[in-house]
């Protein structure tokens, strides 16, 4: 039990840190594919 302890405070603040910026890229690829699959209708209404 106490060698999972400093494991987790090594390995946990990483992978936190991870997931949050992950989910926050996840966001910002949703706008660019909903970008991209507009853009041919944008470009025949031209």
């Amino acid at each position: 039990m106490e060698q999972f302890i400093p494991l987790i405070s090594e390995v946990g603040f990483p992978i936190a840190v991870t997931l949050f910026l992950l989910y926050r890229i996840e966001a910002k690829l949703d706008s660019v594919v909903q970008s991209i699959q507009s853009l041919p209708e944008r470009l025949s209404g031209k």
